[in-house]
């Protein structure tokens, strides 16, 4: 169903890690996509994402039914392939579903005090999560975090690059630089992105299609804009 097209920007999507997953998250996620995918946005879609499952007395694993894990995965991806900029503003521990949609993201602005917990005392979640830390940041770099749950503190993430910038203010910071993301992320920033996750998986050969089409896309609509 096709939506009337506005440059309204979605209100910021609030995350807490410490709430379990809920048919309610997948729906609050989906339909920020929605918004973002309907409107014509200057400005980033923005998620805040704080808190971490707190362990209990009886191990909780897993926390959801599978078919309700699989709709969350599928939310998630549905927000790397959105053709806009999305940043992740954490606070605080940032673990479960928070740390699952930050690692979704495009920029990720943390304050300095954030730290990344891929697991609690009830073991490692086996999510999609994992995949992402060591897609993003190498086997070596995540092995005890993947293994172990051990936490991945702000300075840290920051030099892995699974955090951009710290700041005291993520949402001031974010403020300052909202407009130069959107502006240098330009058109494609969807194909580009998933070109991006590609290529750690991709040989040359198979990526070569994939690319050219990408060239022949932007090119097309170069001329497109030239001859209007």
């Amino acid at each position: 169903m096709n939506h009337l097209a506005t440059n309204h920007a979605p209100e910021p999507l609030v995350i807490d890690g410490a709430r379990p997953l809920s048919a309610e998250a997948v729906q609050s996620l989906n339909e920020l996509c929605a918004q973002a995918e309907d409107a014509l946005l200057g400005t980033p879609v923005v998620l805040r994402v704080s808190g971490a499952p707190a362990a209990a007395a009886v191990p909780t694993l897993p926390t959801a039914p599978l078919a309700l894990v699989n709709k969350w995965e599928r939310a998630l991806r549905r927000l790397e392939r959105l053709d806009v900029p999305t940043v992740a503003l954490a606070t605080g521990d940032c673990g479960g579903t928070a740390l699952e949609a930050l690692l979704a993201t495009d920029y990720r602005i943390a304050d300095p005090a954030t730290r990344l917990l891929p697991g609690d005392a009830d073991g490692v979640w086996p999510g999609m999560a994992l995949y992402r830390l060591t897609n993003q940041a190498g086997l070596a770099a995540t092995r005890r975090s993947v293994l172990f749950g051990t936490a991945i503190p702000a300075e840290h993430a920051l030099t892995l690059h699974l955090l951009d910038q710290l700041a005291d203010d993520p949402s001031a910071a974010l403020a300052t630089i909202a407009d130069t993301l959107t502006a240098t992320a330009g058109a494609g920033l969807a194909i580009r992105r998933q070109l991006m996750h590609d290529a750690a998986t991709t040989s040359f050969e198979e990526a070569l299609g994939r690319h050219l089409a990408a060239c022949d896309r932007v090119l097309r609509q170069a001329t497109a804009e030239v001859a209007s």
